[in-house]
């Protein structure tokens, strides 16, 4: 078959390379000059370097992106640095590394062990964690983080050290109204799975090497006619007709339309409508969305801190507003201790003198002036990391703030399936209903399930 597949992040790779294995023939439309869509290389202007359009992270329990990646004949031991979780604030005075023990004793002595919380947290944690478990990892329906926390008595202390940072990286939805049910899914794919499910996976090349660039070759590699990588092309017409499916002017026979929920909903409103179709819209109209922010520093010489990652703890009224802080110079140092990995690589593209600072949930940073956000940042920075000596002096920075970085993952949000009420229609993003928040992971999952779901209707 002769498919399209509208859009060129990582869902519309996904589906893009699913069809591709089984012989299809894809054409992929993609608006931007490149493809990764919010997890792409970008070239910044401010630091004249190749760098991300945001900083990303993976866990173990990312299965189906790792088997993608292989898939596509890559080594994945070389892209990433891996480590077993460790949670370690910057200022010393959290810490929570799990061990090298068979799961759950891995996590359950790391909780144990942990700094800067009393024996009655501890026990509290491992308490609530095993009860979650004990029940299927269900939580109560409509429930917020918020209320599954404050049932499970964790201390303010526990909440601001151990579950407030988790539940932003997943679910980039603050703990008062993230949804406990859709947290809960990650915690039983990633804590209460096997050991290295809950590693840390900190990409050592650009989030496009990791996999896109591969997948472009293999696009424009493709013989068939009208088949092959069309960059630069928005999509503005979508037209259904009784063989197939007319992508501005050109037929296919069947379409997975991968953009974000906006751009999605205004082509699939073209269509003719159809019985559920005027619903289906409608969930779509329904969803808000929340920004992640990332602040790249520029220093004057690598820093080399003791871990590439490390938590922040955030003062927003005085616009410290950082939550996670990465050293690439940390990671730069571990490559050259791995003999399986080429020395020097971070090194030679210009960003082991780089910090990045990750900010979810950056909705009020953008009520402020960024240079006045930067300043406050970085004080942050060096008052909390004082005890590894002084920061070099910063040269340069830049702000990236991706405003529709993931949807609101609030409780009750009604998800579409990757299948539309229009024939020969499908959609896949991390938006729809895959049972994951708005992570990669989740992109890759829908990207899966909407090929399947279309050779199913299509054979």
């Amino acid at each position: 078959m002769k498919i399209a597949v509208i859009g060129g992040g990582w869902a519309g790779l996904t589906a893009a390379w699913s069809l591709l294995q089984r012989g299809h023939a894809v054409a992929l439309f993609e608006a931007g000059r490149s493809l990764g869509g919010r997890a792409r290389r970008i070239h910044s202007r401010a630091l004249d370097l190749a760098t991300d359009n945001g900083q990303h992270i993976l866990l173990g329990a990312y299965t189906e992106t790792l088997d993608l990646m292989r898939e596509l004949g890559l080594d994945t031991g070389r892209l990433f640095y891996r480590e077993r979780l460790s949670l370690q604030a910057a200022d010393g005075s959290f810490g929570l590394r799990t061990l090298p023990l068979p799961a759950p004793l891995h996590l359950l002595a790391g909780v144990l062990g942990a700094q800067g919380l009393t024996l009655k947290e501890r026990l509290r944690l491992i308490s609530l964690t095993t009860s979650l478990r004990r029940h299927g990892w269900k939580t109560a329906a409509g429930m917020t983080v918020g209320q599954w926390l404050e049932q499970g008595r964790q201390s303010p202390q526990v909440i601001r050290s151990f579950w407030q940072p988790l539940c932003l990286a997943a679910l980039n939805t603050p703990v008062p109204d993230a949804c406990a049910q859709l947290f809960a899914h990650v915690l039983r794919d990633s804590l209460g799975g096997p050991k290295d499910a809950t590693d840390v996976l900190i990409p050592r090349v650009d989030l496009s090497k990791l996999w896109p660039d591969e997948l472009l070759r293999r696009l424009n590699g493709q013989s068939s006619p009208g088949a092959g990588l069309h960059l630069g092309h928005a999509v503005r017409k979508l037209h259904a007709c009784p063989s197939g499916i007319a992508v501005d002017g050109q037929h296919f026979d069947a379409a997975i339309v991968a953009g974000n929920v906006p751009s999605t909903s205004r082509l699939l409103a073209q269509l003719e409508a159809v019985p559920d179709s005027l619903p289906y819209l409608d969930m779509l109209s329904d969803f808000d969305f929340l920004p992640i922010a990332t602040i790249t520093l520029k220093l004057e010489h690598p820093w080399q801190l003791p871990q590439p990652m490390l938590l922040l703890h955030d003062h927003p009224a005085r616009l410290q507003f950082g939550q996670w802080l990465f050293d690439r110079s940390a990671l730069a140092a571990r490559e050259t201790t791995e003999a399986h990995l080429p020395a020097g690589h971070i090194a030679q593209t210009g960003t082991a003198s780089l910090l990045h600072i990750v900010i979810s949930d950056a909705s009020a940073l953008q009520e402020h002036k960024q240079d006045d956000v930067v300043a406050a940042v970085t004080a942050q920075v060096q008052a909390q990391t004082q005890r590894f000596g002084p920061m070099p002096r910063v040269t340069g920075h830049d702000v990236i703030v991706e405003k529709r970085a993931t949807f609101a993952a609030r409780p009750g949000l009604a998800r579409p399936t990757v299948a539309t009420p229009w024939p020969r229609v499908w959609v896949a993003g991390d938006w729809t209903d895959t049972g994951y928040p708005g992570v990669l992971e989740g992109a890759v999952r829908s990207g899966r399930q909407a090929a399947a779901s279309l050779l199913r209707s299509l054979a």
